[in-house]
């Protein structure tokens, strides 16, 4: 390991643990909330860029769905300074927030935009590649998240404009540049940087962006804490805590910048994720046990998770999709 590194690396283990506890008492003071609707009144950013470790930043967004106040920035945005350029991950959900949010990376660094990464096939993922492409930065992601903005981009771009109204202006539907299938390492800064595809989880073509050195997962939608995980028509549960018992877990990181939510570590994310799963296709699998119908699988207790901001739009959705499911397992 070179000088310059090992530095890095020794003041990142110095630091990691002071600035997440400084972390922990912001998310107590102006906890991520549905019921705030905006942050950062000076910025179409939902709140300003936080440094979570030394040279990795995230604009963390609203645990609401999106607004017309929120801006539609419901999902955090990051970014990592490598030393020689910078990578963002998500694309944003419009022109805007993307333009926005490299405003706040040239107030803290010199470094050009190089690359960005589409963490999912989210319109709040990839609708702000528009900005980024114009830009002239590079823009990848999972071949199958790719494959779902092109076949639903325009829904994506059609809710957003209905939404956001004149703040969806320029937003337009852009593919990545490349894709890949399981693993995109970044080829240039100072330390290393993996796009991970794990396998199924949220949505088509989840990756996770993990920084070994920093031991440190961008973790996108393949974790939540704060707010309720959704479940699509497209989410397979099962396959999604498989992948975290062979995909997430086994990376070992000590810190997660979630999907949602403020940063965090591990123990958080697998009690509202991991968990949760495991706590609904119980209680689903009970109910069609004894006989219940899809009727009934809405009103199964999932009081436990009632406290989680979207816990009121989305839990007797999650339950209906869960035994639809599981009622052929």
């Amino acid at each position: 390991m070179s000088k310059d590194r090992a530095v890095r690396k020794a003041l990142a283990a110095g630091l990691l643990g002071t600035v997440l506890m400084h972390m922990v008492l912001l998310a107590d003071a102006v906890r991520a909330s549905e019921d705030i609707p905006d942050q950062y009144p000076a910025s179409p950013l939902y709140a300003k860029p936080v440094e979570v470790i030394p040279d990795v930043f995230s604009a963390i967004g609203a645990t609401a769905p999106p607004t017309y106040e929120n801006g539609g920035h419901n999902n955090n945005l990051s970014f990592i300074l490598t030393g020689d350029g910078v990578v963002v991950v998500n694309g944003g959900a419009s022109w805007q927030l993307a333009e926005a949010l490299h405003a706040e990376i040239k107030l803290v660094t010199d470094q050009p935009v190089r690359l960005v990464v589409n963490e999912n096939g989210q319109g709040h993922a990839m609708l702000g590649n528009s900005y980024w492409k114009a830009q002239g930065v590079k823009i990848i992601a999972q071949e199958q998240a790719a494959a779902s903005f092109g076949a639903g981009g325009y829904d994506s771009l059609a809710a957003a404009e209905r939404i956001q109204k004149e703040k969806a202006a320029k937003t337009s539907v852009v593919l990545p540049h490349e894709t890949f299938a399981d693993e995109y390492v970044v080829d240039f800064g100072l330390f290393p940087i993996e796009v991970l595809n794990l396998g199924p989880a949220h949505s088509p073509g989840d990756v996770v962006v993990w920084l070994p050195e920093q031991s440190l997962v961008i973790s996108g939608d393949m974790a939540f804490h704060e707010r309720m995980l959704p479940i699509f028509e497209d989410t397979n549960t099962a396959a999604w805590l498989q992948s975290w018992d062979t995909g997430f877990e086994p990376l070992g990181a000590t810190y997660v910048i979630p999907g949602h939510g403020h940063p965090t570590n591990v123990d958080q994310v697998r009690r509202y994720t991991k968990d949760y799963l495991i706590y609904l296709r119980g209680k689903i699998r009970e109910h069609i046990d004894n006989g219940g119908d899809l009727a009934g699988a809405y009103y199964v207790d999932q009081s436990p998770y009632a406290h989680l901001d979207t816990f009121e739009q989305l839990a007797t959705r999650n339950a209906g999709r869960v035994f639809e499911q599981m009622e052929w397992e």
